[in-house]
């Protein structure tokens, strides 16, 4: 009786240990792989392609009319007249402020009439000189009363030539009571008004006069920008690289887009040593008026890529200022992979490194996608970039 129990026990440890057996053998390496693939998700890939790109990149910028003139008082006095209002478009030489004159007016009369009293004095002194000539030559009288007599004359004549200075002074002095517009453009602000005191030495200013027929819009750049921007065009100097530089454009503080595309001009000498760029500065020309000086906007710079690696930017993942995409292997395993971009073309990325020309990304689903995942890749393919082969 004891060796058939004996007999049944090992019998029972027997099945056990097959039982275990084809369960360990059923979770194995491969099956656990055929069970990961039963249950992976289907995700859309694409491969990674090359192509030609361009990238718009936007920098603030402040905008200035051509000339901005502060028009100043040159004499003292009170503002008698304002000819014209805030906002205004004026023409060269058109009047704008009136400055009493009557104290300059005196003036130029008392200087004018002393002149006159000294060409009057030069004609007599100069009359002695023609009435001596002949009486000398004929030795009537002395040749010291004829040197006398030009010496005279010469100090006559200087003093209407001192005459002709301070009345044409005074003459200045009354034609800076009507200050006149140096250049066209459209008058600033106006602070003072009529009565008001104003003097040839004060710092305020009667008003700015901006000539916004072209506009500068002066924008800057960072190191890395400047340098790739440099790179990017031929020429062995900056001025000669401007001239093969794609026209910019402006985007206005409520986002509309300028109608009128411009041209970069200058490029400062030297970068600030503070915010380690440099400044540049681009025409637009402003035939309607709507751009003043004061307006703020963003220069729109366009740069051509060539054979540029082009992700989709819904196919990455921002982190902690970087940028992942999700590598698949031949295994059809993801992989988290950092990558640098050089900026976007639409909804695409430039792509500088981190990934090559025929690695496979995950395009869809990846915001729960873990690293180590295994999916069904479907082939659905990505539209490319719009424009680009």
């Amino acid at each position: 009786m004891k060796r058939i129990v004996q007999d049944s026990i090992k019998g029972l440890f027997l099945a056990a240990g097959l039982g275990m057996l084809v369960i360990s053998q059923g979770c194995g390496p491969q099956g656990g792989k055929d069970a990961m693939q039963k249950q992976a998700q289907s995700l859309a890939v694409t491969v990674v392609r090359v192509s030609d790109a361009t990238v718009e990149k936007r920098y603030s910028a402040m905008l200035e009319g051509r000339v901005n003139v502060e028009i100043r008082p040159q004499v003292d006095g009170t503002i008698q007249a304002i000819y014209v209002d805030e906002g205004a478009k004026v023409d060269p030489g058109q009047s704008l402020f009136k400055i009493d004159d009557r104290l300059y007016r005196e003036q130029y009369n008392s200087a004018l009439a002393a002149q006159h009293a000294a060409e009057a004095k030069l004609a007599s002194a100069k009359l002695d000189v023609d009435k001596l000539v002949p009486l000398v030559e004929n030795k009537v009288v002395s040749d010291i009363q004829l040197k006398t007599a030009k010496a005279a004359w010469r100090a006559d004549l200087a003093a209407v030539e001192q005459a002709k200075a301070t009345s044409g002074a005074a003459k200045v002095n009354l034609d800076y009571t009507l200050i006149k517009a140096p250049v066209g453009g459209y008058i600033g602000k106006i602070p003072l008004r009529i009565g008001s005191l104003v003097t040839k030495n004060q710092e305020a200013w009667l008003t700015l006069l901006s000539d916004v027929s072209q506009v500068y819009a002066s924008f800057s750049m960072s190191e890395n920008d400047f340098s790739a921007f440099r790179r990017q065009y031929p020429g062995s100097t900056i001025q000669e690289k401007l001239k093969n530089v794609e026209p910019v454009s402006l985007v206005l503080s409520d986002g509309s887009r300028y109608d009128q595309t411009g041209s970069i001009g200058t490029v400062s000498g030297q970068f600030d040593q503070t915010t380690g760029s440099v400044r540049l500065r681009a025409v637009f020309p402003n035939p309607g008026g709507i751009l003043r000086s004061g307006n703020s906007g963003k220069v729109i710079v366009t740069s051509l890529y060539r054979n540029a690696l082009l992700v989709p930017q819904a196919a990455t993942v921002e982190l902690q200022d970087k940028v992942f995409v999700f590598l698949v292997d031949k295994e059809n395993k993801v992989r988290k992979q950092v990558i640098t971009t050089a900026g976007t073309s639409g909804n695409y990325y430039i792509v500088t490194s981190g990934i090559g020309a025929g690695d496979v990304i995950v395009t869809s689903g990846i915001e729960k996608l873990q690293d180590g995942a295994i999916i069904k890749p479907s082939k659905s393919p990505v539209q490319s970039p719009a424009g680009r082969k």
